[in-house]
């Protein structure tokens, strides 16, 4: 199993459906939304050394028994989630929302911002359980110095989510993958407000 299917497969849908008072069909395309966009406000913190250094830091303090067995949502810390958003998107974090809610195929502004807070601790438990559990010290050391290593692992994974969710959230989102991917912050055309967004994350102004 890929990662990607891998973290997709740890979300829960339809307790995330229950807990949001929305359809299942509903949450699913949601979390298609906003779970790239989480990921990808990572990845372009990850491409700065420093950045890159704070994010194992806090993988280091997680447990990721949260992932083990597939996560009860009762568990989510979504108080703690709502500190990784803000520290992965800074000031930013309201119009990351009200962009990615305003796109073409995502769900409203209001879902997005309360499926963030609920993805966040899932990710980073299992970013934890797959990039500390298994890269070690070394690995570690080597990502704080800004090569490979976390910023690898959060590619892959947004590779993947980028090819099963760009057809059904648009050209913006799509483009804000394929920007990040890409290797820096978007031209500033202005065709992807999103991509423009979180590609100016770059240089890690939220360390």
């Amino acid at each position: 199993m890929s990662d990607t299917s891998e973290l997709l497969d740890l979300i829960p849908i339809s307790q995330i459906a229950d807990r949001l008072g929305v359809d299942a069909a509903t949450a699913e395309a949601g979390v298609a939304a906003a779970l790239p966009t989480l990921l990808g406000g990572m990845q372009a913190n990850a491409q700065d050394p420093a950045g890159a250094a704070s994010l194992v830091s806090a993988l280091e303090t997680k447990d990721s028994s949260l992932v083990d067995g597939g996560v009860d949502l009762a568990a989510v810390d979504t108080a703690d989630g709502e500190k990784i958003v803000r520290h992965v998107f800074g000031d930013n974090k309201d119009q990351v929302i009200a962009t990615l809610g305003s796109a073409p195929g995502t769900q409203s502004s209001d879902l997005v911002a309360k499926l963030l807070p609920i993805l966040a601790p899932i990710v980073l438990s299992y970013l934890a359980g797959k990039f500390l559990n298994q890269g070690g010290a070394a690995q570690a050391q080597t990502t704080a110095q800004g090569s490979g290593g976390i910023g690898d692992l959060l590619g892959g994974i947004l590779g993947g989510l980028g090819g099963s969710s760009s057809a059904s959230t648009g050209g913006g989102l799509g483009g804000l993958l394929g920007g990040l991917l890409g290797g820096g912050a978007s031209s500033g055309s202005g065709s992807d407000p999103l991509g423009d967004l979180l590609g100016g994350l770059l240089g890690g102004g939220t360390r």
